[in-house]
């Protein structure tokens, strides 16, 4: 399987660091607000890394944090004249709901920056002893010139990033430098570095340090993430620890609303409630699978109702195979172009996640599989490959559906058959082409009506 490193701007075969096992830290929410659609793009995004991992028989330990101090949420916290904790708590309860409903597997760890204050200034005052972090009158801060390969993820010079700083302050050294703590008289936490509150890239590091005991196999986020945050914690980590951070650097590409990015200001601005109260999870999360993890989705309507007919061919499929009754043995020709298609599969998977591709292989296989008599050994190698992919992409099919479907096929069964024997046949007819017209197969007998869909 290859992956690509935002890093080294490489597609790297992937390698845990320790054998059959992942470590893996994802950037998660500042919980000020609701959850947008944006961070349910980029969490089905991980989910989707992370199955496919267990795929392939890899134990996983998931760390996702929580930024409960911020100045988002202490902003929020006196607007509301709330405590920012528990807003924080609130709005992540509320975002792990959804999570859930998207069918995203939970991280093994949820860690608070609030619960972290001691190791946070455990790593402060070391770079402080080290040389990478000094002291002013509003804070502690990195020096970023003591980091030599400070810009080598976001792919930019010193030069470059001092001309696009907008925080001056003129009590650092260079405009670059960073906050590890900042003084400040509200908000404030009691600490052996002044009262004050940490800053916010610190904050990621001295979880995933604490909890990753080593370099990380992963560190992802989205794409808006790689600077400053993810350029300052390999700085400030690495000049801690001495070696490297993570192995592999993934990010997630933008979303926007009709071609432009999602702003309240714009009116395009889409919570996860939104779309989830009017629309099936399934389809949410297959409207993500039909785009590249890393590249820009633009979603629309019209995206999403593609997404639906996708997930309700991949279900009609998988419920067709489960149920179908073989009356042949085995078809060696029928099995090798099965195996063909699953092979396609699983090469656009281990190429960087390339689920679109992924996606389409798996729908080509479903239409090959619809002209065709599917013999007793290609029913089990299919019933096998669509229960992994559910698992891989993480789709559930919805039994309840199917249930209410046979009951209202089986009543119009018997209307039909009543106005057979009634010999209005034309009537009979007609209701049969409206079933028909849905994609559902009707074969009358003498004594029954079968159905195949």
């Amino acid at each position: 399987m290859k992956i690509y490193d935002s890093y080294t701007k490489s597609l790297r075969e992937f390698v845990p660091i320790r054998p059959n096992r992942v470590v893996m830290y994802i950037c998660g929410l500042t919980p000020y607000d609701h959850a947008h659609l944006g961070h349910a793009r980029t969490y089905v995004a991980f989910d989707i890394l992370k199955r496919y991992l267990i795929h392939k028989g890899y134990k996983i330990f998931h760390i996702q944090n929580i930024t409960d101090i911020d100045d988002k949420l202490i902003k929020k916290a006196k607007e509301t004249k709330q405590d920012p904790l528990e807003i924080a708590k609130y709005y992540h309860d509320q975002a792990l709901e959804y999570f859930n409903m998207l069918n995203i597997i939970p991280a093994d760890l949820y860690p608070k920056v609030s619960d972290h204050i001691e190791d946070i200034e455990k790593i402060i005052l070391s770079l402080i002893e080290k040389g990478h972090a000094y002291r002013t009158s509003s804070g502690i801060y990195f020096d970023v010139t003591s980091f030599k390969n400070y810009g080598k993820l976001s792919k930019q010079t010193l030069e470059e990033i001092n001309r696009h700083r907008i925080e001056p302050d003129p009590s650092k050294k260079n405009s670059a430098d960073f906050a590890l703590w900042k003084y400040t008289d509200d908000y404030v936490w009691k600490s052996v570095l002044g009262q004050g509150r940490p800053g916010w890239h610190i904050e990621c590091s001295a979880m995933a340090l604490k909890y990753s005991q080593g370099t990380l196999d992963i560190h992802g986020g989205a794409q808006d993430l790689i600077f400053p945050h993810h350029e300052n914690e390999i700085a400030q980590s690495e000049c801690y620890t001495g070696q490297k951070f993570a192995n592999y650097w993934i990010h997630t590409g933008f979303l926007t609303v009709n071609g432009e990015k999602m702003s309240k200001s714009l009116g395009n601005f889409i919570t996860i409630k939104d779309v989830l109260d009017k629309t099936n999870p399934m389809y949410v999360r297959m409207m993500f699978i039909s785009s590249k993890y890393s590249s820009p989705l633009d979603y629309s309507d019209n995206l999403l109702n593609q997404a639906k007919n996708n997930y309700m061919t991949i279900s009609e499929a998988y419920l067709k195979i489960r149920n179908l009754e073989t009356k042949i043995a085995q078809d060696q020709d029928i099995k090798t172009n099965i195996e063909t298609y699953i092979d396609k599969f699983y090469q656009e998977m281990d190429n960087d996640l390339n689920t679109p591709a992924a996606l389409a292989s798996l729908l080509e296989l479903i239409s090959y599989i619809n002209r065709i008599e599917i013999d007793t050994v290609s029913k089990h190698i299919l019933l096998k490959f669509f229960n992994d992919v559910l698992f891989i992409f993480g789709l559930k099919i919805d039994e309840n559906s199917k249930v209410k479907l046979d009951k209202l096929l089986n009543n119009l069964s018997d209307f039909r058959n009543e106005l057979r024997r009634e010999k209005k046949y034309e009537y009979s007819d007609r209701l049969r082409k409206v079933i028909e017209d849905s994609g559902i197969k009707v074969y009358d007998s003498k004594d029954k009506t079968d159905y195949v869909y």
